[in-house]
């Protein structure tokens, strides 16, 4: 008898501390749940029962029938996968390359380059959308995807910059001196490294990834035209002043959610790998 009360014990004792943890990601996927489950509604069901899953009565896929009859959907995936796809690439590779410099070389201007890389954290890129404006204009870059690239590999390399840095700083000094002893160029010792900082590129990636993915700001100001919107601004279509289709909207942000949460699954385990890393020892 007292060996069961303890096994019991011991086993309530382990689920007590993840209550608080499953209790906040309920109330974190509640308003996801709520916008996919309405999606699948009637347009009176939306609004007469909200928080309930759609019955034989109220089921309905007009939404979805909708989005692909007035829209061009599927070229606006492609374009938020184009930018998405290119910028993340590009902010990756040149985040890297500078946090490898700063970690690797000291010289008299590191400190200061570095924090002047850094400013972009504490300035938001949006400030200078008047000056971007006018520049994207005087290139011929209007209404096109490079120029939303060229915007978000700009506002993503701060952050990138930062947090790769202090990585690439943890790196083993011994590795790389091998592999000069080698003859091994610097390129060749920054490819040995990348590997190393794994988790922390994913990390880096969702961060930058999802604020890239559902941006309206710069695809609303830069690339407008029917040919390059994004899922983000595409969604807007249904959104009138004086009559909103409930049904479409529902339909594309449950679509539109629907790659960033994969992304996030795949990444997820370097993610909360990167966040814990030296709080428990």
């Amino acid at each position: 008898m007292n060996l069961s009360w303890d096994k019991n014990k011991r086993r309530i004792s382990g689920i007590f501390p993840h209550i608080p943890l499953l209790f906040f990601t309920l109330i974190a996927l509640f308003p996801i749940v709520l916008i996919v489950i309405n999606s699948f509604k009637e347009r009176k069901a939306i609004f007469r029962t909200p928080y309930l899953l759609p019955t034989a009565e109220t089921f309905s896929f007009k939404g979805y029938i909708t989005l692909f009859e007035r829209a061009n959907f599927e070229l606006y995936f492609l374009n938020s996968f184009i930018v998405v796809a290119a910028s993340m690439f590009f902010i990756l590779l040149f985040g890297a390359m500078a946090a490898f410099a700063l970690a690797e070389y000291d010289f008299p201007g590191n400190p200061i380059l570095g924090l002047y890389l850094a400013i972009g954290i504490m300035i938001p890129i949006r400030l200078g959308t008047v000056s971007i404006l006018r520049l994207v204009v005087s290139l011929g870059l209007i209404n096109t995807l490079t120029a939303l690239i060229m915007v978000y590999i700009a506002q993503g390399l701060p952050m990138t910059i930062f947090i790769l840095t202090q990585f690439m700083k943890s790196a083993p000094r011994e590795l790389k001196d091998a592999a000069r002893v080698d003859g091994a160029s610097e390129y060749r010792i920054f490819w040995l490294i990348v590997p190393l900082v794994r988790p922390a590129l994913a990390t880096v990636a969702i961060f930058t990834m999802v604020p890239i993915w559902n941006d309206l700001w710069f695809p609303l100001i830069l690339a407008n035209g029917e040919k390059t919107k994004t899922v983000t601004l595409g969604t807007q279509v249904f959104l009138g002043q004086f009559v909103i289709d409930w049904n479409a909207v529902l339909s594309s942000l449950t679509l539109a959610m629907v790659p960033v949460l994969i992304l996030y699954l795949i990444f997820s385990k370097n993610l909360i790998r990167n966040i814990t890393a030296g709080s428990v020892k």
